[in-house]
């Protein structure tokens, strides 16, 4: 897709979808079909518990998404920078809570609030200055560390989102990874240009393994992206911590003691690099 063509290279969101933009996404019913699989293949990677949960739709739109996520048996709360979208959803008479936010400013939730998160072709939106102070690599740090805090251990945030570039994923994954998720991308139906979609997975409860993609066999590793943070990066190399680590000299100091051996106590100089003699 060229960028003349793309939404975000031709007006902020809150312009873009004002209300001729938003009454689409309920009278047009192949926008609407595209929508409820995005959602439903979001809610899939979610990998949810057999029971009733807090999800946040995060540019949650005209409410379809939320739909998705009522049909399931869930509350949800949903944000969206567009009055006119939120609009469209208040009439829908949908059962979520709505509120009018830019997630470049942050989420305004108390910590674990939420059992996960959905977002259906909005990150991208992140990633464009619309304002000459904004700075998308600090408006997506904002956003990840917020929303990171928002969420219940062990839960997970999925993102549908429309790549300009490799840049463009490697900034966002760049930055969710700093704000202390780990996961990665998942692409569905890889050798099709009309079917392919691209998920983002973040994870909240340390290093797991990544949902396998559709239209894939499951023998194949290439498409799927996977980071993680880097204190996990370096304890899962051979299983132990790096030499001369704080942690590694931790454990060294208790093996010590387990043996009965005299050992100096833990302070926090342990572990300190000290500056060279000269």
């Amino acid at each position: 897709m060229s960028s003349i063509r793309r939404p975000e290279h031709q007006a902020p969101p809150e312009i873009f979808y004002g209300v001729d933009e938003a009454n689409k996404y309920t009278s047009n019913t192949r926008i609407m079909q595209i929508q409820a699989e995005m959602s439903e293949r979001a809610l899939e990677l979610l990998a949810l518990p057999d029971e009733p949960c807090y999800i946040l739709d995060l540019g949650c739109g005209s409410g379809l998404s939320g739909e998705c996520i009522e049909e399931q048996g869930h509350s949800w709360v949903g944000l969206d920078i567009s009055p006119a979208m939120l609009d469209i959803a208040g009439e829908r008479e949908l059962e979520g809570d709505l509120a009018c936010s830019d997630l470049g400013e942050g989420l305004p939730f108390r910590a674990g609030a939420f059992d996960g998160a959905i977002s259906i072709s909005a990150l991208q939106w992140l990633c464009n200055a619309d304002k000459s102070y904004h700075k998308p690599h600090k408006r997506l740090y904002t956003f990840f560390s917020t929303l990171y805090a928002s969420l219940s251990r062990g839960s997970r945030a999925v993102f549908q989102f429309y790549p300009e570039n490799s840049d463009q994923v490697e900034m966002i994954t760049n930055q969710s990874m700093k704000a202390g998720f780990t996961g990665g991308l998942v692409v569905d139906f890889p050798n099709s240009t009309k079917a392919k979609k691209f998920f983002l997975v973040l994870m909240t409860g340390g290093s797991q393994p990544l949902p396998q993609p559709l239209g894939q066999e499951e023998s194949a590793q290439s498409v799927g992206a996977r980071f993680e943070s880097r204190r996990e990066k370096y304890k899962n190399m051979r299983g132990k911590s790096v030499k001369k680590s704080k942690d590694w000299i931790i454990e060294k100091k208790e093996r010590a003691r387990k043996k009965g051996r005299d050992v100096r106590p833990d302070s926090k100089f342990t572990g300190r690099k000290r500056k060279d003699r000269f």
